[in-house]
């Protein structure tokens, strides 16, 4: 299907599909507000206050409605609503006609706590994008109160000693009831390359099945693991009937993944910055564009950029694993040091300078690229008649002592072009 320009004028109507109290409200903000962000949250709930007074649909709306009600252009509204369908809070479904399209915002319920914290990808995500004091403290608070009952008997009554029953009443069908939507990653993993590489008489037809597959495309995801190497790890982890054992695939999983990140969880080197951090306005000047590719690249694919699309050595991405994890830095705030670095440094990650630098950002609680660019220039400022700023030159494009917008060399040019690619 071509892309749809989401306009003004176009018309959307919002159907409730499930039943949302004010608990799901509160699990909304407390666990899915860290990964989708305030302006989605903000969305889904304008969804469910243009609902009319059952709460089962609305009247029709255009989109500038939203727009007056959120403070925000269209494209940044878009960009909440698909996280919304992202985390599966919502569906969006489109009838595209000549002048003015229609569209259908379906609302579902959140998942419960002990859902949401043994998801596969929800869960991992975000304890990377709260860390683990906030990530703990949520998990106590969500936890089951434990009572001592030893000294009571239960004397409470059941149904059929309370109550007669008169058997002349019809069940009630299509009643309202809590309906959610699944959250997979798909088409992650090749499928057709797992069933060709692994024999019949060792894997069955029957193995991979719409939730193994669901499950394999999450773990892949959340653990980074390519192809190849889940094929190697499905091996080990199929039964004596040729099926797939779920919690062996898992364990296996995470075995690998403990060898090969010294027992550490997914780190957001492979993680964009948290929708929340994000600055969501336009500036078309050189500091505008590169607060973008900030905001919007991993710490490894910004890093992969500077090294001309080969990747990074062991040593350097260790190096951003180190400021990911260790010290959870966000990954705009990474991306920002990174460029200052390499700029400022002949183009050399030296450690030690980095873990200076990046703790002094980390003890003035620097969590957004605005803010990590800003601390930047003021570095250099400071340190302009130091050894290593030989030449103004040699500082980045997006940033000079007047925080004003600057001719750039063809070279910088090329690489901030280069970095845009991804985005148009």
């Amino acid at each position: 299907m071509k892309q749809i320009t989401l306009l003004p004028a176009d018309i959307y109507k919002v159907i409730n599909r499930t039943i949302i109290s004010e608990y799901d409200k509160k699990v909304i903000i407390n666990l899915y507000q860290p990964i989708i962000g305030p302006l989605a949250v903000s969305l889904y709930l304008t969804f469910i206050s243009d609902l009319d007074k059952f709460e089962k649909e609305s009247i029709i709306y255009s989109h500038h409605h939203l727009m007056v009600n959120l403070k925000n252009g269209l494209d940044v509204i878009k960009q909440a609503r698909e996280s919304l369908e992202a985390v599966g809070l919502i569906k969006t479904l489109v009838k595209v006609n000549d002048n003015q399209n229609n569209y259908i915002y379906e609302l579902y319920s959140p998942l419960t706590p002990i859902e949401f914290f043994n998801h596969p990808v929800l869960n991992i995500i975000l304890y990377n994008n709260i860390g683990e004091k906030e990530y703990n403290y949520l998990l106590d608070f969500y936890k089951k109160n434990n009572f001592d009952l030893k000294d009571y008997v239960d004397i409470s009554k059941s149904l059929n000693t309370t109550y007669k029953s008169i058997n002349n009443i019809k069940n009630k069908e299509n009643l309202q009831s809590k309906e959610k939507l699944s959250v997979n990653a798909d088409n992650v993993i090749d499928f057709d390359l797992i069933i060709s590489s692994i024999p019949k008489n060792i894997l069955s037809d029957k193995a991979l099945n719409k939730k193994t597959k669901e499950l394999i495309n999450n773990l892949s995801f959340v653990y980074d693991i390519d192809n190849l190497r889940m094929i190697d790890l499905i091996r080990l982890s199929i039964d004596d009937n040729g099926m797939i054992n779920k919690n062996n695939l898992i364990n296996n999983i995470r075995k690998y993944y403990d060898f090969n990140n010294n027992g550490n969880l997914p780190t957001l080197i492979y993680r964009t910055q948290p929708e929340y951090l994000k600055q969501n306005y336009n500036d078309s000047s050189n500091r505008g564009k590169m607060l973008y590719v900030f905001e919007n690249t991993t710490p490894y694919d910004f890093l992969m950029g500077k090294y001309k699309g080969v990747k990074p050595t062991n040593r350097d991405l260790k190096l951003l694993e180190y400021l990911a994890v260790e010290l959870n830095m966000k990954p705009a705030v990474i991306n920002v040091l990174v460029d200052y670095v390499l700029r400022i440094n002949d183009n050399k990650l030296n450690r030690n300078y980095i873990e200076t630098i990046a703790g002094q950002w980390v003890r003035s609680n620097i969590e957004t690229a605005e803010a990590a660019m800003q601390r930047a220039e003021k570095e250099h400022r400071k340190n302009k008649t130091k050894v290593f700023t030989k030449k103004t030159e040699d500082i980045p494009v997006w940033f000079n002592e007047k925080n004003e917008i600057t001719e750039i060399t063809d070279e910088d040019k090329k690489e901030l072009d280069d970095l845009l690619k991804e985005f148009r």
